[in-house]
């Protein structure tokens, strides 16, 4: 009788250790991203690559492989040539992500073979012989806040980087963002764009509907031209990759999932 209730153990513990096998084995496979793995983020003007570590921590958790560039805001070249080393180290294809002046970056950079998916967040996407600054001007955005360095540097006004830039975060946030900004250079935003990526390979874009620093309607005439699977974002502000994460990371898994090479 002892001896047939040690093997009914036996057995017990067995099936324990291979159903608990099986539910790690399946959680796993759970995070194991469908379609594209490789994911790199670049930020805009004024700011740095930290904006996107709620976005980056929700793409994380669900298996996805995250690089997030930190250009110098110095030249559009020395920017582009920044997005390209990351990109050089991916190891399959991408969705190569972009928010603010960051989209006229990976409108270049995107051109790179490793780039299988462009995914635009409130951001400039210029056409062949455009640049975003003349673009600004066909659709005037609300903000009035943008300062110049003597040495030709911009950026905005602290006492007005919240309501113009940031409305939607906590205030906290926002004034330290203010006081923590990348000044960039003035001649970035007239670099002309060459060979606009979004004209061959597949886009994604978000509206972010009370946006200030860009024009919501220039937004949409980007998205439409490059046919971009397009969401908006209702009393999203122009800082919509940091106050709306988990709708940026869906449109991102969206592309990641549905991305081709070739448009």
């Amino acid at each position: 009788m002892k001896t047939s209730k040690n093997i009914m153990n036996r057995l017990s513990k067995i099936s324990l250790f291979f159903a608990l096998i099986l539910n790690f084995t399946i959680a796993e496979a759970q995070q194991q991203p469908s379609g594209i793995k490789n994911i790199v983020l670049v930020h805009g003007a004024f700011v740095d690559g930290s904006g996107w570590k709620p976005v980056y921590d929700i793409l994380v958790k669900k298996g996805y492989h995250v690089s997030i560039v930190q250009q110098p805001l110095t030249t559009f070249t020395d920017d582009v040539n920044a997005v390209k080393r990351i990109l050089a180290l991916q190891d399959g294809p991408c969705i190569l992500v972009a928010h603010s002046y960051g989209g006229a970056i990976i409108t270049e950079a995107g051109n790179d073979p490793h780039v299988a998916g462009l995914v635009y967040i409130a951001a400039h996407a210029p056409d062949k012989g455009e640049n975003e600054a003349a673009n600004g001007k066909l659709y005037p955005p609300a903000y009035k806040s943008l300062q110049k360095t003597a040495d030709g540097f911009d950026y905005i006004n602290p006492e007005h980087f919240y309501a113009d830039f940031a409305a939607d975060l906590p205030e906290n946030v926002a004034e330290f963002t203010a006081h923590a900004q990348m000044l960039t250079a003035d001649e970035v935003f007239h670099a002309v764009i060459q060979n606009p990526a979004w004209r061959s390979k597949l886009s994604w874009y978000m509206v972010a509907k009370s946006d200030r620093i860009i024009n919501p309607d220039l937004e949409r005439m980007y998205a439409k031209r490059a046919s971009s699977h397009t969401v908006e974002i209702d009393g999203a502000s122009h800082s919509v990759y940091e106050s709306h994460p988990t709708e940026v990371a869906k449109l991102i898994i969206e592309a990641a999932s549905q991305a081709t090479m070739a448009k």
